[in-house]
């Protein structure tokens, strides 16, 4: 891979069956991935939303991802990154604001 994977980063993944994943990488070792609470990016009515990549094993255990279903990998950009937080937590990240003075 390319892209260096960071232990505890949340990054995307575009698979090569096309779909979009979003997940915490929490171990990375030869053809595998492994990975926590990931969610799958599917067209709704309100535009992207996020849903359960899996819906028969517990979601808060860690699941392996083989390198070769990988098309592409990115890190994911700060605000589905706290998107993907809220919903995998439900913890609200509080707006980052700026104080002039």
């Amino acid at each position: 891979m390319l892209t260096t994977l960071k232990v505890n980063e949340v990054f995307t993944f575009k698979l090569n069956s096309g779909e979009e994943l979003i997940a915490k990488v929490t171990h990375t070792e030869g053809d595998f991935i492994t990975i926590a609470e990931p969610v799958s990016i599917a067209p709704g009515q309100q535009g992207l939303q996020m849903i359960p990549s899996v819906f028969t094993a517990n979601p808060k255990e860690d699941f392996k991802l083989n390198t070769n279903s990988i098309a592409m990998v990115a890190q994911t950009d700060d605000s589905i990154k706290v998107k993907y937080i809220e919903a995998t937590t439900g913890i609200q990240v509080p707006e980052k604001k700026l104080i002039l003075g």
